[in-house]
């Protein structure tokens, strides 16, 4: 625009200069007007110059702003990727740590039923185990038995006053409830070939005095036999 604006300006100093040289008829004023005409065709030609060397520099400013644009809108393009990079990360931990709480919870509630079911357990166990011993002293009155808790959690039962002979000498047995929290019965003294069937019968009939009567039979039968 602003070399048509200049252009636009000599054209009409040209035409006053052509309207100028028509109605004079000296060869004097001729020659004015001729180094008039120079003159402003000289000027017009140095500020054109001029105009297009600012042109030119304008247009290297542009080219210049729009490759810092450019390289702007390029890291502003890396610094959005890694900032979605980011979120997703982000998302996926999330995601992790969500799925860690649930399953650390799931443990807690199994542990916490696991709990509740030994605690069960023990203290049908401990009542088990309190019947069998409250028993204790009624059992070593009627049929001289002794009941030791040893190593284990076994109980062992002391049977005495079977042998006429020597009422001291000891016949015994040893007991505990296995994982199925069934009686198990062992290392009985002497050796009792039908303690299986009786450990048998007491699971199925949990009749444990009856147990402790056969149990001395057996006992007094090897000592007769």
């Amino acid at each position: 625009m602003m070399v048509e604006d200049e252009l636009a300006l000599f054209d009409k100093s040209l035409n006053e200069f052509w309207n100028k040289f028509k109605s004079t008829d000296t060869s004097f004023q001729m020659a004015g007007l001729r180094d008039t005409y120079k003159d402003s065709l000289k000027a017009f030609a140095e500020k054109l110059s001029v105009k297009l060397k600012e042109e030119d520099r304008m247009v290297e400013m542009f080219l210049e702003y729009q490759n810092q644009i450019s390289k702007q809108n390029k890291l502003i393009q890396e610094k959005k990727d890694n900032l979605l990079k980011l979120i997703a990360e982000v998302k996926d931990k999330k995601q992790e740590l969500e799925v860690l709480t649930a399953n650390i919870q799931d443990l807690k509630e199994e542990y916490s039923r696991k709990k509740e079911t030994i605690s069960t357990a023990n203290k049908a166990n401990a009542e088990r185990l309190k019947r069998l011993q409250k028993s204790a002293d009624l059992y070593k009155d009627r049929l001289g038995l002794e009941i030791r808790k040893i190593y284990g959690e076994k109980l062992q039962f002391i049977f005495t006053n079977i042998d006429p002979k020597n009422p001291e000498s000891p016949f015994m047995f040893s007991l505990h409830l296995n994982e199925a929290r069934d009686y198990e019965v062992s290392d009985s003294a002497p050796h009792l070939e039908c303690l299986a069937e009786f450990q048998e019968n007491v699971r199925k009939t949990n009749n444990f005095s009856a147990f402790l009567a056969n149990v001395r039979k057996a006992f007094t039968a090897t000592v007769y036999n």
